[in-house]
């Protein structure tokens, strides 16, 4: 009965991580609209502080428990969360749209050797296989006529690097700690942190409120803070519990497909045969990554 329960939270979870990857495949479309009339530090800082506040009134019960096991884990996660997006928005500044997709992503080859760097673990034949493979699919899906490497490159790595820590981070610490609230911690630290580093990378006067008032605006950002922000790492904090960093980066790592794939419906853009292939091939490394391979005289597997 316990194998059978067990089974079946990997599979709600698996569920989980392919549903969040779709919201936030979608969220590219609305990013693009919003970083037009909010600067991407105060949208960060809106979009995060709004999940947390949203987080605090779904769970008033779990924040009266907060103890300083969840506020330490939780602020440690938010930290390089933090660093992540802003790599990322800022590494976008310098670099083409598809290297910063691509580059980010390189996270499903980086989380099985840093966790056998700090867990001392050895990754599975079956994990760095599925992580290849997915880099494949990655570049064919992404790159284009990309050459050279540049500031905005190696910024978006650090952004890779940091969401690889972070999904380290998380499986840990959520063995200790209730999930719900090291959510809504992280989520909090990198709403404060945003605000507080706004005003330095994007200038005091650089964010209107009263651009608030645009209803598209608003919408937006209710997409992006509700269900991005509070829906997404709620699932992907809650579902690490059950799943292992490694299988979590390939499943996260499904967002450039669906951001492909949302990017034809509602951009217009052209899906060619190479993308199709590339989309094929990071869904199956997600099935290589579940295979076991059998050697002489033991099973290798992740």
């Amino acid at each position: 009965m316990e194998g059978t329960t067990s089974k079946n939270a990997k599979l709600l979870a698996t569920a989980g991580f392919l549903f969040i990857t779709m919201i936030w495949g979608g969220s590219f479309v609305v990013m693009k609209n919003s970083v037009d009339l909010v600067p991407p530090s105060y949208l960060l800082a809106l979009r995060f502080t709004l999940a947390a506040a949203f987080m605090a009134l779904a769970f008033p019960g779990r924040m009266k428990k907060l103890d300083r096991g969840s506020l330490t884990c939780g602020l440690i996660m938010g930290i390089f969360l933090t660093l992540a997006y802003l790599f990322q928005t800022y590494g976008i500044k310098y670099t083409t749209a598809s290297k910063n997709a691509f580059i980010t992503a390189l996270y499903v080859v980086l989380v099985p050797f840093l966790y056998w760097k700090i867990s001392k673990k050895r990754p599975g034949l079956n994990q760095i296989a599925a992580g290849l493979v997915a880099v494949i699919g990655l570049a064919l899906l992404t790159l284009k006529h990309e050459s050279g490497i540049n500031l905005g490159d190696a910024l978006t790595f650090l952004c890779g690097v940091c969401f690889a820590v972070h999904m380290i981070c998380t499986e840990e610490y959520t063995k200790r700690c209730d999930p719900i609230l090291l959510a809504t911690v992280q989520v909090a630290v990198v709403g404060v942190f945003n605000w507080l580093l706004a005003p330095l990378l994007d200038g005091p006067g650089a964010f209107d409120p009263s651009i608030l008032l645009q209803k598209s605006l608003i919408l937006g950002l209710l997409y992006l803070s509700l269900i991005c922000t509070t829906v997404g790492f709620l699932i992907q904090t809650v579902g690490q519990k059950y799943l292992s960093a490694n299988t979590v980066s390939l499943l996260l790592s499904l967002e450039a497909v669906f951001g492909t794939l949302f990017s034809v419906i509602f951009l217009g853009e052209v899906l060619t045969e190479r993308m199709i292939l590339g989309c094929v091939l990071m869904f199956s490394a997600l099935l290589l990554s579940e295979l076991r391979f059998t050697v002489p005289g033991k099973e290798v597997h992740g």
